[in-house]
This record gives C-alpha cells, structure tokens and sequence, in this order.
C-alpha cells in the first residue's frame, strides 16, 4: 500500500538574485554632469562653427561675391564662432568649479558628520564605562 500513498519533494526555482548593486558616489555624480555638461557646450559650439562655414558657402554661391570679399566673410563667421566656442568653454569652466565647490562642500558635512558620530559613540562609551 505504500506505493500509492508515495510523497515527492519538488524544489521551487530561485526568487531573487544576489548580485551586488552599483551606487554612484556625489564625486562620480559631479563629474558625469561636468561631462554632460561639456559635451553639450561642445555640441553647441561644432554647431556654431557649422553654421557659419555654410552661411559662408552660401554667400558666396547666392551673391557671387569675388574670393577676397568671401574670405573675409569666413574669417569674420570662423571669428564669430570662436568667440561663442570661447564664451561657452568659459561657462562650462564655471560649472566645473562650482560642481567641484559643492563637492568639496559635500565631503566637509561627511567628514563633519563622521566626526559627530565618533564623539557620539566615545560619549556612549565612556557612560556605559561609568556604569560598570
């Protein structure tokens, strides 16, 4: 009778997974928006710079201006250009320095808070050792 009445143990699949998750720190933070950062002012400027290499093309080619008159054009569009290139490496610049200011500022109020804590627990301990 006990060949009827036979139990099976079944094993259930795994539920979860056990890999490690990955946290940016306020350091590596900062400096992924520095980079987006840079890399949108970068664009902007290649842009800029595109921008008046064909304005350049086209002026010569719609006015018929002679070689002299549309070198000028271009050097005046390439100056152009470099100034706004300029202009925004500087503004990039300044949000380097102060995503750097707040990082520095960030890792003072840790190292403040650690300092907190450390005089916490002594303060904790040197009572628990009144105690005894």
């Amino acid at each position: 009778m006990s060949l009827f009445f036979r139990t099976t143990t079944r094993l259930a699949p795994r539920a979860f997974s056990t890999t490690t998750r990955t946290q940016k720190s306020a350091v590596d933070a900062a400096k992924d928006a520095i980079k987006k950062a840079d890399r949108t002012i970068s664009d902007a400027a290649v842009k800029g710079i595109e921008k008046g290499e064909s304005a350049t093309t086209a002026a010569k080619e719609t006015v018929g201006v002679n070689a002299s008159k549309a070198s000028g054009s271009a050097s005046e569009a390439t100056g152009e250009a470099s100034g706004k290139a300029s202009e925004m490496k500087g503004q990039a610049s300044g949000m380097k320095e102060q995503a750097e200011g707040k990082v520095s500022e960030m890792a003072g109020e840790a190292k403040g808070k650690a300092q907190e804590v450390k005089g916490e627990v002594k303060g904790k301990a040197e009572e628990v050792k009144g105690k005894m």
